[in-house]
């Protein structure tokens, strides 16, 4: 069949058209579960600190672990799971604003740095940490400047503590504070009630050593350097507030409140705005129709091939002329012989099965909306709580398969299921919370929350990994279309294209090239703390993946058979599984070339938890491309007649 140019043409319009509507960002519409605040005018607005962050050490610190000013009480936000597993700590702080009420050169504090807070503060300026805060559940940003579009502007989450520098004519590097902030609180206003919304938070710090006049008498002090009688602001960091054992700093703000034509559904619009949209789009866009084609190319042939094979094969049988049977249908016999160490895989597939469910709906919800940035922690909480519910299907599709291998202990391999892969991982986890408590970081898991997980593992994943087991177990067993022969053939010497290890780790590549694209900005928004509300692109990067998988193992597998290799159960599996290995491995160039984590626990941290996420990729992939060279044979043997 061949496809003129302008139904060619035609069909690409209507792919693409789909994918802008299942891509585009979802603007304009409220959120499912969360809902606007309406402030009036001289409504209280507190302002909420969160952890301390750095994209050099990885290592997240609570607010008040530095110096810097504290409310009469400090008040914990109650947080997700998912918030404390994010190393999140959302507390209350000295500032308060008043709705649309402008505030100059308020002063906050004065704190008088011994040598351990300026030894602290120090480190926290060389590493580059960020103070994140929120207002109304808004991230603050500092705007910058976009050197490539005049007047736009992209956004850098929180601001930094400080900063390095020089004095004219001197070569000493100091260090230097932000102890100014300059705050803009965007709000939308509704004419008719009166009321305001806020819709964008930012912040210009600046360094300012104050002076002040007379004794100092708290916020009653009159400050020489910005005093609001005297409408004398601060616009520069001129005379810069050094950090140093001694010496006092005076921590001011600014607020001023600016309408905006932004709707409140639309406020994250410009949190989520990726400053390489272009390159995003052109790169997703040629991946799949590389890997459209591409399909197509390879169904085109396995189709044409297989049917040839099939008439063939059934011709010969029935004119009685096949004097000695060639190719795959030569192993007839021996194609569903069990695998060694066949409970392994057995183990693996249900890992997988559960990968699979939980990635699946969390990227449906997310699509949806769900799990929006605004729902903080939510994503990882999602996925957290589906991974426990998503056991059932692991202990139902092992079990299974381990009927089909004529096996009966049952419970032995639910056990298996429940226990291997999610020991390894909480394994690992544990080290790296050790190495995180070791540094007294807000990142280690309180105990109170590692108690909850192992709950969650133990009181409910468990269980249902057993009841999905049994239910398994109990179902017929699967048939197969061909006897198995009870003396197995031996398998011929292959050639060195068919090497196992060669093969498999050819087979990895074409589903690592389908994601490593979107793997990049997955892993910038990880590690360089950037939000990630792609979902659209993830989701069609997701299916591409499931295509890509699925047909590399079928290709390399009926190449496999095609060479009187019968061994193919493990093999489909590691296949497609290889790709996590090229994920690590893209992991750790994207370690040395984008990252500049220069410390030995930081650095162990990212290889632990990509070591995590590769562990995992390996399960979800390898079970892909398992379970469709698993319908595939069975569907070719069950299309030729078999003596």
């Amino acid at each position: 069949m061949t496809i003129s140019p302008p139904a060619a043409a035609a069909a690409l319009a209507v792919v693409l058209a789909a994918l802008c509507l299942l891509v585009a960002p979802a603007t304009g519409f409220y959120l499912p579960g969360v809902a606007p605040n309406d402030f009036d005018k001289k409504d209280l607005l507190p302002v909420k600190v969160n952890k301390l962050t750095s994209i050099k050490t990885q290592l997240p610190y609570s607010f008040y672990s530095l110096p810097f000013c504290k409310p009469d009480t400090i008040v914990d936000s109650a947080e997700n799971l998912g918030e404390v597993l994010r190393g999140d700590r959302i507390e209350n702080s000295p500032y308060v604003f008043e709705m649309r009420e402008p505030q100059m050169c308020q002063i906050v504090c004065k704190i008088s740095v011994g040598d351990k807070e300026a030894k602290v503060l120090k480190e926290k300026i060389e590493d580059e940490y960020r103070v994140n805060m929120i207002l109304d559940n808004l991230p603050l940003v500092v705007p910058i400047q976009r050197v490539d579009q005049e007047g736009a502007y992209f956004y850098q989450h929180g601001f930094h503590v400080g900063a390095k520098g020089q004095y004219s004519g001197s070569k000493e590097e100091k260090y230097f504070i932000h102890n100014h902030l300059s705050f803009t609180v965007k709000y939308h206003r509704d004419e008719l009630r009166d009321v305001s919304r806020i819709v964008a938070f930012e912040v210009k710090p600046y360094s300012v050593k104050h002076e002040y006049e007379g004794q100092w008498k708290d916020k009653k002090t009159r400050l020489t350097t910005c005093d609001p009688h005297a409408k004398r602001i601060i616009t520069s960091s001129d005379s810069p507030q050094e950090v140093e054992a001694g010496k006092d700093i005076v921590f001011t703000y600014d607020v001023d409140f600016k309408e905006s034509d932004i709707k409140w559904a639309s406020r994250w619009d410009s949190y989520l705005l990726m400053t390489d949209d272009q390159i995003h789009w052109f790169s997703i866009v040629n991946s799949l129709m590389i890997v459209l084609f591409l399909s197509g190319m390879v169904a085109m042939i396995m189709l044409r091939t297989l049917y040839r094979d099939i008439s063939k094969y059934n011709q010969l049988e029935t004119q009685e002329e096949a004097q000695e049977e060639t190719g795959w249908k030569l192993v007839h016999g021996d194609v569903f012989r069990p695998p060694g160490n066949s409970d392994w895989l057995c183990v693996y597939v249900g890992t997988g099965v559960q990968f699979f469910g939980m990635m699946l709906v969390t990227m449906v919800f997310a699509v949806l909306g769900f799990l929006s940035p605004s729902n903080r922690g939510g994503l990882m909480t999602a996925m957290l709580l589906l991974w426990v519910f998503m056991g059932l299907l692991a202990g139902y599709s092992s079990s299974r398969l381990y009927k089909l291998f004529k096996g009966s202990e049952w419970k032995n391999i639910a056990l298996r299921t429940a226990f291997t892969f999610p020991g390894s991982v909480f394994a690992i986890f544990f080290f790296l919370n050790i190495l995180i408590w070791g540094q007294k970081s807000s990142g280690a898991v309180p105990f109170t929350t590692m108690f909850a997980l192992v709950l969650l593992w133990f009181g409910i994943s468990v269980p249902l990994v057993f009841v999905g087991s049994f239910l398994g177990f109990k179902k017929p067993s699967i048939e197969d279309p061909v006897k198995t022969n009870k003396i197995p053939r031996q398998v011929p010497e292959q050639a060195w294209y068919m090497n196992p290890i060669f093969s498999i780790l050819i087979g990895g590549i074409l589903p690592f090239g389908a994601v490593f694209i979107e793997l990049f900005f997955i892993l910038t928004s990880i590690w360089l703390h950037q939000f990630y509300y792609i979902f659209g692109f993830l989701f069609l990067v997701f299916l591409i993946l499931i295509v890509t998988c699925a047909e590399i193992s079928i290709v390399l597998c009926y190449f496999q058979l095609c060479s009187e290799d019968y061994l193919w159960w493990w093999r489909s599996y590691l296949t497609s599984g290889s790709s996590a290995l090229y994920l690590f491995l893209y992991a750790t160039f994207y370690f040395f070339t984008k990252l500049e984590i220069t410390k030995f626990v930081s650095a162990v941290l990212y290889f632990g938890y990509m070591l995590i996420a590769s562990y995992s990729f390996f399960a979800l992939t390898g079970t892909i491309g398992f379970y469709a060279c698993f319908m595939f044979t069975r569907l070719i043997y069950s299309s030729v007649k078999i003596e």
